[in-house]
Parts: C-alpha cells; structure tokens; sequence
C-alpha cells in the first residue's frame, strides 16, 4: 500500500507563510526573508532598531570622523558557472556591489570556502582564478580567508562566503531611508539577466539567444554617480540598491517601506531585454521579480538627475541607465507600476523565491 502523503510536510519555494521550518523561500530575498530577518534574528541579535531600513552593508563609526562599510555574504548558486560567470566572481562581485550601495570605496574582502570531499581541484582552481580576477577588475584584495571541508553529499560542490570593507568618503550620506517625494527612480540598465542566465543552464531551456550573467562591480560606477554631482559627494543622491534576489520589485518595495513614501514608475520604461521577456513570459514569471547581480537602482533629487543620468551613460556599467519612476507622497510604503495599457497595479515583494540558489 503506498505511503499516505502529508500536506503539512510538503515545501516549495514560495510556500504558505504559516511555517515552522525553514523553507528554500526563506533565502529567496522576498517576504518570507523579510520576516525571518524582523521576527527572529534582529530580537535575537538585540538589533531590532535597525530593522526599519534594511542595508547592504552596515555603516561603522571608527573616529575621527572616518566611516567604514562592512557586509557579508554567501554563495550558494547552481550550478557552479553559468554563462558569463562563476560563483567565484558573482562572490567578489556580489559583496563589492553591496559596499558601494552605501558610497563605499571597497578596502578589502575575506574569503571562506565550504568544499565537498570530492569536489576537482581543477574545479576549485578555475572558481578561485575567477576570484582573483574579479577583485582585480574590482581594484579590491582578498586579504584573508578560511576553508573547511564537509563529507560528499553536504556541501554541492562548493559553498563561498566573502565578507568586505570599505571606506565612506567624507560628505558622502546615502540612506535606504532617505529616499524623499519628488526623487527620481533609475535603473542602471537591462534587468533580468542573472536569474534568466541561471534558470537556461540548470533547466536546460532556451530562448533562441544565450543570456548571461550580468555579474559586475559598480563601485566605479558609484563613485562616477557621485563625483558628477555638486561638491563631488553625491549631493542629490540619496538611496541605492542593487537588485539582487527579489529584483527590482523587492528593491523597490524596501525603499518605499524603509523610507515611508510611494513610487510609482511605468512599466514600459523598465529596460528587459527581449530574451528575459521571452523567457519571462513563457514561464509565467514577471521579469520584476527576477534577479541581478550588476544593476543598481538610484533615488535622485530631480535637480541632479540629468546630471547622474549622463554620468551613468559615460560608463561601461550604466550605458542602458534610463529613469523609469518618481518617488511621491501618496500610498507611503506602497508602490505602483503603470501598465502599457494606461492602468495601475500594486507591485509587492515575492513571497519566496521564484528561482532558488540563483547567487
């Protein structure tokens, strides 16, 4: 007689919010992670004053007027490459970009690495060449790091944990919650590369073209953003983010929540390219929600914007950079995309997460 099935034992990675496990959906960037960051581990940690505006990095006060950022991340991506990457640069990109989302000039990164008894030295050997090549391209070292090795079957090759620090300019504020009506929202350029590039090598689908990664580091195209504005800090600058898990959508929602406004922006103006539309629309997915690993989302005084917007279309990373929205004062921690169609709907977080392990 064949076992009988249990509902409450079943997971997904967008499951029902009433769980008392952990579930892949709790990584994925969206709701599930929101809550398990307020309800569990900021009481645990006796932080819970800094969940109201969630940070890419935290901004450390060393003396003298010096500000360090400081951020952590691991790596769990599969497969291992993907066209246009590896987890080895996705790793030193990854934590570079989230230092530079707080206006950071990155110092230094430490490197940890999980291997599975098993695993190809060869294989190890290309992703940490990729490592060092990212961190050069980077213009960052990778000064420290630690390895341990789990039996076969634990680890999936491979896990990367990479942590960094950098150095806050003098004069330069950026806040995830300083975002203020009348700011405009850009989008450094196409969306939806990374998730689409993952999803075609672990599903094997394609879309007629390969995507890749859009894996890059954007301390560069930080520090061009903010030396284009008046006084060379960033005055007028006041978020960004990079739209990792969740995309744009989730990126778009933290800023809202974090800094009690609404952003409205028209769909239309979103740069996604053909392929992840495709890709997008065949699986019944909104490329929204799909992730990047190289694109970055500024909050832009309106006197500054022509300004930052040209800026970004002078460099390699931000050619495609396009204002797609306004920060407003209506719906405050809500926001609303206009369609093609000339309607409106409300854009939330994902639950989940729509592609698991995608970085």
């Amino acid at each position: 007689m064949a076992d009988i099935l249990d509902p409450l034992a079943w997971t997904c990675p967008a499951p029902l919010r009433d769980q008392q496990r952990v579930v892949l959906g709790h990584g994925g960037g969206g709701k599930l992670s929101q809550e398990l960051i307020e309800h569990l581990f900021m009481p645990a940690f006796d932080a819970t004053d800094l969940a109201s505006a969630p940070r890419d990095s935290a901004v450390l006060e060393a003396g003298a007027g010096v500000r360090l950022a400081f951020t952590t991340d691991s790596y769990v991506v599969q497969p291992l490459f993907f066209p246009g990457g590896s987890i080895g640069d996705l790793a030193v990109n990854g934590t570079v970009n989230d230092l530079a989302m707080s206006g950071a000039v990155p110092l230094a990164l430490s490197s940890g690495f999980i291997l599975e008894e098993g695993l190809e030295l060869d294989v190890l050997g290309q992703i940490a060449e990729a490592m060092g090549r990212a961190a050069k391209v980077a213009d960052v070292r990778l000064v420290t790091g630690d390895t341990k090795v789990v039996e076969h079957g634990h680890a999936d090759g491979m896990y990367v944990n990479t942590s960094g620090v950098g150095l806050i300019p003098a004069g330069v504020e950026l806040d995830p919650a300083a975002a203020r009506p009348g700011d405009r929202v850009i989008v450094s350029g196409l969306v939806g590369e990374h998730g689409v590039a993952i999803m075609s090598v672990r599903e094997g689908i394609t879309f007629g073209t390969v995507v890749q990664t859009d894996s890059a580091p954007l301390a560069g195209l930080v520090a061009t953003m903010l030396a284009a504005c008046p006084g060379g800090t960033g005055q007028g600058i006041h978020a960004l983010r990079d739209p990792t898990r969740g995309g744009v959508a989730a990126t778009l929602c933290e800023i809202a929540e974090a800094s009690r406004v609404g952003i409205e922006f028209l769909e239309s103006s979103v740069p996604v390219p053909d392929a992840v539309q495709a890709a997008c629309s065949f699986l019944g997915l909104d490329a929204l929600h799909v992730a990047n690993e190289g694109k970055l989302v500024a909050f832009v005084a309106p006197e500054v914007v022509d300004v930052v917007l040209e800026a970004m279309h002078g460099h390699e990373y931000g050619r495609q950079a396009a204002v797609i929205g306004t920060v407003i004062e209506a719906h405050p921690g809500m926001v609303v995309g206009r369609t093609a169609f000339g309607g409106t709907r409300v854009v939330d977080r994902p639950l989940g997460e729509q592609l698991p392990r995608i970085c």
